[in-house]
């Protein structure tokens, strides 16, 4: 029998300090392996049918089984991509609100427009799981086959070829720019005819139906009309060719600078993301890029899988933001 001492009190307390230490710890794990408790919004900020749409239902579709609750899908379209985004960046951190992110919306768009309702520290991200070179093409009967042909035509025609876009101060605008003045177009914004569109999908009709000349966009987007014959790629900006698009690439046209445009996707949650969701999204990405049939499927579209961890993205997503900047700056393409 152990007698009511002050040394027996001590083995008491730490006793119970143990347990509760334990009981602190189990708690802990269950929560953590408990998340998610309820389905999980992935805001989409762009409309459906586009490249982000089609990459976010994708990823979807893949973790289905990882993925113990719905992840219920959220077209938030608006102002370039800042609605939808905004909504995630200012909403609470417990990890059932989580955003799309794309490069339109976080490397684009800051780099170019001042009044933006968010900065890029409002973020958590989580990782950059889809890398889309960017395809320029015309339309099969344009007559125009190649980069030298288009950038030709430019020089010599001014204001009588057009290009089309998502939006003014869209990463598909940008792109256009960017490759135009890469090739010697002087003045692009002002030699080559923009024809803002409301999304992608307008952007890629107005050169199927002849209203538009060309189109600098995501693989993804493109690949399906390409690969049906409707247009004919012209570029793309990898170090190497890629399956289905049968167009040069930016090193062999001399330009390797342009292996640096890319559309990419990732997942982001506000910046106050609590971690056990970060930590179980960081699960999920790594599960869906060993998928095969996730992979395999993305790289029909000409995507290329990656796995960037959070710190890799946002060292990613920043250098990005600072090749954009300095173009802007360059062609004075900030939006106000």
């Amino acid at each position: 029998m152990i007698k009511n001492t002050k040394s027996s009190k001590n083995i008491y307390k730490a006793i119970k300090a143990g347990l509760c230490l334990s009981a602190g710890l189990m708690f802990s794990a269950q929560a953590m392996a408990e998340y998610p408790k309820r389905p999980i919004s992935l805001v989409i900020p762009y409309g459906t049918g586009g490249a982000t749409d089609i990459s976010a239902r994708a990823l979807a579709q893949s973790l289905a089984d990882e993925v113990a609750k719905p992840l219920v899908l959220v077209n938030r379209t608006g102002a370039g991509g800042a609605t939808g985004s905004a909504s995630v960046a200012h909403a609470k951190g417990d990890g059932y609100t989580v955003l799309a992110a794309r490069v339109g919306s976080h490397t684009v768009s800051p780099a170019m427009k001042s009044n933006l309702p968010y900065v890029l520290s409002d973020f958590k991200f989580v990782g950059v799981y889809e890398i889309n070179p960017i395809v320029c093409a015309t339309n099969s009967d344009s007559g125009i086959d190649s980069m030298e042909q288009l950038v030709g035509k430019v020089q010599s025609s001014p204001g009588t070829v057009s290009y089309s876009s998502s939006g003014v101060g869209s990463f598909l605008q940008l792109s256009a720019v960017m490759i135009l003045d890469a090739f010697g177009v002087e003045k692009p914004l002002e030699t080559a005819i923009h024809l803002p569109m409301r999304g992608g999908g307008e952007a890629a009709t107005a050169v199927l139906n002849g209203t538009a000349t060309f189109i600098c966009d995501n693989s993804s987007t493109l690949a399906g009309f390409i690969n049906n014959g409707q247009m004919t790629p012209l570029m793309v900006t990898t170090k190497e060719r890629i399956n289905g698009i049968d167009a040069p690439t930016a090193s062999e046209l001399s330009h390797p600078e342009l292996e640096k445009l890319l559309g990419w996707t990732g997942i982001a949650g506000p910046k106050d993301m609590d971690m056990e969701a970060v930590e179980s999204w960081e699960k999920w990405l790594g599960a869906a890029t060993r998928n095969p049939e996730f992979v395999g499927n993305m790289e029909k579209l000409g995507s290329v899988i990656v796995n960037m961890g959070p710190k890799e993205s946002e060292d990613f997503i920043n250098e990005q933001y600072s090749i954009f900047k300095r173009l802007v700056d360059k062609l004075g393409m900030q939006v106000n």
